[in-house]
């Protein structure tokens, strides 16, 4: 009774009605062991193994020339944490498994591990203590070092997580029936934003902006899509070179959470240069709620900002608003891009 009372005293109102419980506390410091086995398991191609029927600890350890004893624990994890069900000696896909981390689905999410497990983004999870005393990560912090490698990570795994939004922005745009736009994609990574454009406006030229290395994934996906006649390409910083004049529309796709508030306003100072009057700033952003704690995945990507940037951050709309509004934009629209957690914020010069 005497902890029940010390934490009614405490909590928020609402929450002190039930006997406290470590679950969350030790289900958090251990979280690191989730992602740990969902990489594994993508690693050995569990998920589309059990697709093709080979659903035993057995017949999946032979398939992944892995030990059988290995095999079972992962597997039994996986169940444990909701990514499998099982029945007697057999494992199942779930409906989410199914659609998200089996290869064998057009939906299939299991590339995004490389980027996301990779030690370019732990690393600045290593001593997150350090950047909340700094209030962010180091300024040798990889996300923000010329042609660092893990841009090309990023470009050749986050494809499947992005084309849906690519798609939604297409939509928002009304790009099929759109006129001859010519379309500026800074920071392009992967470039299935402009390429996307350019598949469903056949009149859309795209000009992607990025490091060398990047921009050949780019030029590989435009090609993959039959878009490469009409996509070119810029090298170099999104800050130093030269956009060029009149596009139709600029899409500005997670890149500004990298970076304060004033030098977003240089970026978004420099994009409307480059816009024709009427054109259109297009970016792609998690944004929170003004409690900045909902909705949860919004909310919660200040943190990898935190972690992996020395001043970036989730921002809200009515922080975008303003930036954009002191650039000389208009008309600032937030277009929640559902179910996804991220927003086309969607400003006119």
């Amino acid at each position: 009774m005497a902890i029940q009372a010390k934490t009614k005293g405490r909590s928020g109102a609402g929450r002190g009605t039930r006997p406290p419980s470590p679950d969350i506390v030790m289900a958090t410091l251990g979280a690191y062991q989730r992602s740990a086995a969902l990489k594994a398991a993508v690693d050995l191609d569990v998920f589309t193994g059990i697709e093709e029927g080979k659903a035993t600890s057995s017949a999946l350890a032979a398939r992944s020339n892995a030990a059988e004893r290995g095999m079972r624990i992962l597997c039994d994890y996986l169940v444990v944490i909701g990514l499998l069900t099982k029945s007697k000696n057999r494992y199942f896909l779930t409906p989410d498994s199914a659609a998200f981390l089996s290869r064998k689905s057009p939906a299939c999410m299991a590339s995004m591990a490389d980027f996301l497990c990779s030690p370019h983004i732990a690393e600045g999870f290593k001593d997150l203590t350090a950047s909340v005393r700094r209030g962010g990560a180091s300024p040798s912090a990889p996300s923000l070092q010329p042609e660092h490698p893990m841009w090309v990570e990023f470009a050749r795994s986050m494809v499947p997580l992005m084309a849906k939004p690519a798609e939604m922005i297409a939509d928002v745009l009304k790009a099929d029936a759109a006129p001859a736009w010519k379309v500026l994609d800074v920071a392009a990574g992967h470039g299935i934003f402009g390429v996307t454009l350019a598949r469903r406006n056949p009149r859309a030229r795209i000009v992607a902006l990025d490091w060398p290395n990047v921009l050949a994934v780019a030029q590989e996906n435009a090609s993959a899509a039959g878009v490469a006649q009409r996509f070119s390409t810029i090298s170099g910083s999104a800050f130093d070179a030269d956009f060029g004049k009149d596009y139709d529309v600029v899409l500005l796709t997670n890149i500004l959470h990298h970076f304060d508030a004033a030098t977003i306003g240089t970026l978004l100072r420099k994009v409307h240069a480059a816009l024709r009057p009427g054109g259109k700033a297009v970016a792609l952003e998690f944004v929170p709620n003004e409690d900045r704690v909902t909705p949860p995945q919004a909310a919660g990507f200040s943190i990898v900002m935190l972690a992996g940037t020395p001043a970036g951050d989730a921002y809200t709309f009515a922080e975008y608003r303003k930036m954009f509004a002191d650039a000389g934009f208009s008309g600032v629209k937030n277009h929640p891009l559902l179910p996804t957690p991220e927003s086309a914020v969607v400003a006119t010069r």
